[in-house]
């Protein structure tokens, strides 16, 4: 067990759940959660839980990108709600319905808020330069957002399966010819989960596909594209 893993009191387990799906972690600490829900149900089921939440928000609201000491501060107040509204530490016992299920609602309500409250912030109350496109995804279950802000786009996808043994995932766009290759390979989580860098993204780009292909990439394609975002 790692010093990571160490560090996950039943008092404070889940508490990672929201920024980490958020994107509010740091490197470090979301690989070290993400080791962690391997072996936790209590996490997983958190962090499925807001995933529902935070896939809903960009039909409600534009998503802006906040600067990473604002988003801080916000999910350092989420925290605080969540352990307010937990119930008073009690020893674990066997077989016993984990102590923060009841305060589940209320952390995901302060999540959603977060999320808001981080792109008006960002914003400044007005318009945004960021546009958010759901891409269709050919798996059961499966979602992904692109991210587009000016020459930067970001692919955030949840509950995709596992790329075949021996392929990996890899990105292309598609302007008014055939598909062209990026250097965009990825894998995805236990739970299906990524987030990916889009390079490359700019005018003429009509569309931005995912397909699994052999270890190392290709030059072409080799299987029918499982996500499809359409820019226009």
């Amino acid at each position: 067990m790692s010093q990571d893993e160490r560090n996950q009191h039943p008092e404070t387990c889940g508490s990672n759940a929201a920024p980490y799906v958020l994107g509010a972690l740091t490197q470090h600490e979301s690989e070290a959660f993400r080791r962690h829900l391997d072996t936790c149900t209590i996490c997983r089921e958190e962090v499925a839980a807001l995933q529902v939440v935070a896939s809903a928000l960009p039909a409600a609201a534009p998503q802006i990108t906040a600067p990473r000491d604002l988003k801080r501060r916000v999910m350092g107040a989420v925290h605080e709600d969540a352990l307010a509204e937990a119930p008073p530490p009690r020893r674990p016992a066997a077989h016993r319905v984990p102590r923060w299920r009841p305060a589940l609602g209320a952390l995901a309500v302060a999540c959603a808020f977060a999320l808001l409250l981080t792109g008006v912030f960002a914003s400044g109350g007005g318009g945004g330069g960021t546009r958010v496109v759901r891409a269709e995804v050919r798996a059961p279950g499966a979602t992904a957002l692109l991210r587009l802000q000016g020459a930067q786009a970001q692919l955030t996808i949840s509950r995709l399966p596992q790329a075949p043994r021996g392929r990996v995932y890899q990105v292309w766009l598609k302007r008014s010819g055939g598909p062209q290759p990026t250097d965009a390979l990825f894998t995805v989580s236990s739970r299906g989960g990524a987030t990916v860098g889009v390079p490359g993204v700019g005018r003429g780009v009509r569309e931005v596909m995912v397909t699994s292909e052999p270890l190392g990439g290709s030059l072409r394609p080799t299987r029918a594209p499982v996500i499809v975002a359409r820019l226009g």
